[in-house]
């Protein structure tokens, strides 16, 4: 099962990122499905299809479920595509090839009925701490830091929108990550990166202000991170 798996997903990585040129996607995405890159685009993965699967005649109708809902998805990404969405509809295109790829592994190595077997409360206590980690914490932070109303006004034009947020959610789910790995020097290196990134600004701003308002924020995001780690690593030796 696992083989067939790593070899069906050898065969979208090379059909959708290795031989996929942005020439082609431009066209696709102008020209939708007339382009002529779409059924290039789908000739390269029934090659790579073909060669991963050593061209075993036995696995012909997940070969056809593959092709078929490849191509389906694609066009269907093509006409719902905007501005707007383009990346969330990546995101769900590329989904929705691994959803595809997976049914058709368990055609041949039916995996899907062992699912009762997983064991829930741990997945549940998984969920509840990523969701901790992430959408809860942000408000306590927010919350907590609100008391201080400090903007680094030389830098808000070139920022990024939401790109704070978007990096204390990433470095809080990376702490979070380490602790219950038990790699604790994985905190420590990224508290030192994140220093190093934020010295230029603060040594630019000259503000004593900002500097202690930077400190409070990464050290409460830390310190949530890791409490919700070692949180989750007491609850689950308790399941």
């Amino acid at each position: 099962m696992l083989v067939l798996f790593i070899k069906l997903i050898l065969a979208h990585l090379i059909g959708d990122f290795l031989f996929q040129p942005e020439k082609w996607v431009k066209h696709k995405n102008k020209h939708k499905h007339k382009s002529k890159y779409l059924y290039l685009h789908m000739l390269v993965h029934v090659a790579a299809l073909m060669l991963v699967l050593l061209f075993d005649t036995s696995y012909w109708l997940g070969f056809l479920i593959i092709i078929i809902s490849h191509y389906s998805i694609d066009v269907l990404k093509l006409h719902l595509r905007t501005k707007k969405n383009s990346r969330w509809l990546f995101a769900f295109d590329q989904l929705a090839h691994l959803i595809v790829i997976a049914l058709v592994v368990n055609i041949y190595a039916p995996y899907i009925a062992t699912l009762k077997d997983l064991d829930y409360n741990t997945l549940l206590l998984l969920t509840t701490c990523i969701i901790g980690v992430t959408a809860m914490s942000a408000i306590v932070m927010k919350t907590i830091i609100s008391k201080w109303k400090i903007e680094d006004k030389s830098d808000k034009e070139d920022s990024l929108e939401h790109a704070g947020a978007y990096i204390g959610m990433l470095e809080r789910l990376f702490v979070f990550l380490f602790v219950i790995l038990g790699f604790w020097e994985g905190v420590g290196f990224l508290l030192a990166a994140k220093s190093i990134f934020r010295f230029g600004d603060l040594s630019r701003a000259k503000d004593r202000k900002l500097t202690e308002y930077v400190l409070i924020g990464t050290l409460i995001s830390f310190g949530l991170a890791m409490v919700i780690g070692l949180a989750y690593n007491y609850l689950f030796s308790m399941l």
